[in-house]
């Protein structure tokens, strides 16, 4: 069996997220004291955006926590999937926290007041935005290196947050050279827009990974080249020949199922003694790669995805 640990040149998800925890907190006590001394509905549905960051990266640490279990009876193939849980936790909490943005500035489109202290307000928003974009940015790193769905979902949140507080800062401004209240409640409407587009890009890749997604096309390109070089021909007959090559990721890990032919007349200690190298071969080129290859004749084919095997 490979081994799943993660690099460790950067700091791990669970270490990240208790970082994210944090942020949020500081970032929610600046936007809600932003919207508290200008009375922005746009500085309101920033820092609703940041309860939501909050509530998520609780759920996010829970799950990489349950995640990095290892494989027991109930569990063999481990407990990975649990990060896809996370990605459409959030992308749940960010619908909601849209339409709730929606509904308050919806009233005060309808009603629009006057802002105040709108020079402390757009300094306080400012940054909040900065501490999410550096914090993005790592995450996007570590999610990269770790294969963490939970991070990388968290990640783009927190981007979605930045240019969101942009918007807001923007639409602010807007209004103190304009006058134009009711560019206030707009902005927030288009946030909640464009936060919601980012939710259900989340539900949707949360569900992709719990339905067996294939693994990337760069892995899969990985997995067939390193088979290629195990594969041999004499002349018309093939010596050695991979089949039937199916693939899935669940979380940090990857799997590939696939047929190892070769002549009949080998020992079964020569055919898996091939067998181990090319496994060996798969794990060192995919990391967190789990092969499970089965050997057979090369006369004899295998039929896969037949009527008559649902029967």
């Amino acid at each position: 069996m490979p081994n799943a640990a993660a690099p460790r040149s950067l700091p791990s998800p669970r270490t990240l997220l208790w970082v994210s925890v944090g942020v949020a907190v500081i970032t929610i006590v600046l936007k809600t004291l932003a919207w508290y001394v200008t009375d922005s509905v746009g500085l309101l549905s920033d820092a609703m955006e940041s309860f939501v960051n909050l509530a998520s990266a609780i759920f996010a640490l829970m799950m990489v926590t349950i995640a990095q279990r290892p494989a027991d009876h109930d569990h063999p193939y481990g407990h990975y999937k649990a990060e896809y849980f996370s990605s459409g936790f959030e992308g749940i909490l960010i619908v909601g926290a849209a339409v709730g943005i929606i509904w308050a500035a919806a009233h005060r489109l309808a009603d629009p007041q006057p802002l105040q202290q709108l020079g402390w307000g757009l300094v306080l928003a400012v940054l909040s935005s900065a501490l999410n974009g550096v914090l993005a940015r790592a995450m996007f790193r570590a999610a990269r290196e770790h294969r963490s769905m939970a991070l990388e979902a968290d990640a783009r949140h927190l981007v979605t947050d930045v240019w969101t507080s942009v918007g807001v800062v923007v639409g602010i401004g807007a209004v103190a050279l304009t006058g134009w209240l009711w560019l206030d409640a707009l902005v927030a409407i288009g946030v909640a827009l464009n936060i919601l587009r980012e939710g259900g890009h989340l539900i949707w890749r949360s569900s992709q990974g719990l339905m067996d997604e294939a693994v990337e096309p760069d892995v899969l390109a990985e997995i067939e080249n390193t088979l290629a070089g195990f594969a041999h021909r004499r002349g018309e007959i093939s010596i050695i020949r991979f089949d039937h090559i199916t693939t899935r990721r669940s979380g940090q890990r990857r799997f590939v199922d696939l047929h190892m032919h070769m002549p009949a007349s080998w020992t079964l200690g020569r055919a898996a003694a091939v067998r181990g190298s090319v496994e060996q071969a798969l794990m060192s080129a995919v990391p967190g790669l789990r092969a499970t290859i089965q050997l057979l004749p090369s006369d004899v084919e295998a039929h896969f995805d037949d009527q008559k095997d649902l029967i």
